[in-house]
């Protein structure tokens, strides 16, 4: 299994696929074109052509999602979005053409606020619980342009394979600017290695699944 394939998306060089996001009636509407207008072929990436990710402004809502492909470039995905601002990030890897994630912005229900200043505070305890499925979260010292290991102990359990992998972790920055999108270094282990280009306050999403549920774990850290 390629882990390596877009382990580490940077913002470098530039894209030559162009998302529109749109949403309406419970619905995200994606289209993709080539520079020519053409839809890109894309390729199956951990068991997927799309990965959609949707976090709130504030960054307390997390969505990972995998939109249905209708023809053409364009992409259906029911959800319901209460009013506010999102960052849209569509993972995809298009044959032969280079693709960089970028943040969409996008306003459900006529808020067209830019995006509020979000003042993350850094956990204290890494060690979440959620729907009775604890995870503790180790790391090596956090620090900018140094290789970070994440390791975490799913307790009690087992993950099951999910997507290809024993589990997959999602970091953007404070602005819900960067995208950041790890998977295990192994089949065996629950461990996350990346690494950050500037310092600052970042949240993460570990999603694992256990018992036929995907749960995503967030963590607030801060990078030195």
């Amino acid at each position: 299994m390629d882990h390596q394939h877009h382990h580490h998306h940077s913002n470098q060089g530039v894209s030559e696929v162009k998302p529109e996001v749109s949403y309406s009636n419970g619905e995200l509407v994606i289209a993709l074109k080539d520079k020519n207008g053409n839809a890109p072929e894309l390729k199956v990436s951990h068991e997927k052509i799309m990965h959609l990710i949707v976090m709130s402004a504030d960054l307390s809502d997390y969505h990972h999602l995998h939109p249905e492909a209708k023809g053409d470039g364009v992409f259906i995905q029911k959800i319901h979005l209460p009013n506010g601002t999102y960052k849209v990030f569509i993972d995809i890897s298009p044959e032969g053409l280079d693709y960089l994630v970028e943040p969409i912005q996008i306003s459900v229900g006529g808020s067209h606020t830019d995006a509020q200043e979000n003042n993350l505070i850094a956990d204290t305890n890494f060690t979440k619980t959620i729907n009775g499925q604890t995870v503790e979260l180790t790391a090596n010292p956090i620090e900018a342009n140094k290789e970070i290991t994440f390791t975490f102990d799913v307790k009690d359990a087992k993950p099951e394979p999910y997507l290809g992998a024993l589990g997959h972790v999602v970091i953007t920055d404070e602005k819900g600017e960067k995208f950041i999108h790890v998977h295990p270094e192994s089949d065996h282990e629950t461990v996350f290695s990346t690494q950050f280009d500037e310092r600052g306050m970042y949240k993460m999403w570990a999603e694992f699944k256990v018992d036929g549920e995907v749960i995503a774990y967030p963590f607030v850290f801060d990078v030195k």
